[in-house]
Order: structure tokens, then sequence, then C-alpha cells
């Protein structure tokens, strides 16, 4: 899990953090484009933000909430963590699933807001081909002490626009770091097993400070 937490801190800093006052994307917006946009745009609010820096969890969570989540797949990016194991829940099951690992991800997201001070992020020249529905948006995170982060998205055109459903930090895949994580949890209690232990994670989470809120 120090991994998972570690991956999940390093993309907040550049994209959870970015999408905090996004406008509407353009409908012929490129995914490289929108994310790289919506990063310059709100990095130096998220920097700036006394309110956000000193961990205001009712700020910090509504703002997660309604301009972060948009730009994020949880439905795609939960079937991707639970593997075969997906096809195998029931509709109820997996709606359940998928707001339990989105609700975990919002407590992580928002205390990793905070940590954002002198950061600025770089993007690389995206590798595509006219027609593309499934694309990587490469990028690093730059730091005064310390070596750039590579820090790189998968994204996915849907019919509600490009949204991300992984993120890459060092070489390692938000996603396939859960794999592990739910299919242990699968082996010893199922699809409900996996469903409540993540319950309880949330509420766990949700009785911390937002600064503690990923440890």
């Amino acid at each position: 899990m120090k991994l998972i937490k570690q991956l999940i801190a390093v993309a907040t800093v550049a994209f959870a953090t970015s999408a905090l006052a996004a406008p509407a994307p353009a409908a012929n917006e490129t995914p490289d484009a929108l994310v790289k946009r919506i990063s310059t745009e709100v990095l130096d609010t998220a920097k700036n933000d006394k309110d956000i820096q000193a961990g205001n969890q009712k700020k910090v969570m509504d703002l997660v909430e309604t301009k972060i989540l948009p730009y994020v797949d949880f439905q795609k990016m939960t079937s991707l963590a639970a593997g075969r194991y997906w096809r195998d829940a029931t509709p109820e099951q997996q709606k359940q699933l998928s707001t339990e690992f989105r609700t975990l991800l919002i407590f992580t997201y928002s205390g990793a807001l905070s940590q954002v001070k002198d950061q600025t992020v770089e993007f690389k020249p995206m590798r595509s081909s006219p027609g593309d529905t499934d694309v990587e948006v490469r990028s690093q995170v730059n730091q005064q002490r310390g070596e750039p982060i590579q820090l790189n998205y998968r994204v996915a055109k849907t019919d509600a626009g490009w949204k991300i459903y992984d993120i890459n930090v060092l070489g390692a895949w938000l996603v396939e770091a859960y794999k592990g994580t739910f299919a242990s949890e699968i082996s010893k209690g199922g699809i409900d097993g996996l469903i409540k232990t993540l319950s309880e994670k949330n509420k766990k989470l949700a009785s911390k400070p937002l600064k503690t809120a990923g440890k």
C-alpha cells in the first residue's frame, strides 16, 4: 500500500490539484491539450490557496468532488484494477465496488492536495495517430529539490469527452499497483469481502485530518 499512496500523492500534485477550477473542455480539444491546460491554469491556485494548504477538509473535499472527478473514468479504472473478477461481479457489486474505490481515491487525492508547494509540470510531445481513442500523455514533475518525476496518463475518449483512467509514476501504473491488493482481498472474501475492506478503510480515513488521510 505504501507504493500506491506514493503514486497517488505524486500524481495529485500534477493532476488532481490541477483540475480544481478547470473550465469546460473545447469540443475539439486534444487529450494532451486538456491535461496541459488544466494543469497550467490551476497549479498556481492550488499553491496559493491558504485553505487548501491548511487542509480545510470541507473545501478540499468539495473541490475534489466537483472539479477532479469529471476528468476521471472511475468505472474503467475499477474494472481494470479488479481484472477478471470484474466479470464475475453482479451489476450491484460492480456499482458498490466502483463507489468505494472512488471514495478511497477521493480521500487520498484530498490528503495529497495540501502538499503542493513549488512543483512545476513539463509535458512531452504526445505520440498518437488521427482517430486514436486511447492515448498516453507524458509529463514530468519538476521540483526545486530532487530529480524530475516521470508522470504519464492513460486517457480514453468517451461520450463525455476525454477521461483519465490510469496514472504512471516512475514507471509504475496505479491500476496495476491496485490489482494485487484487490486480488488478495477477493481471494479471501470474494467481491463482497473487497467491498467491505474498502468501506472500512474509507470510514477510517473519514475520521482523520486530510493531511494524514493518505497515511
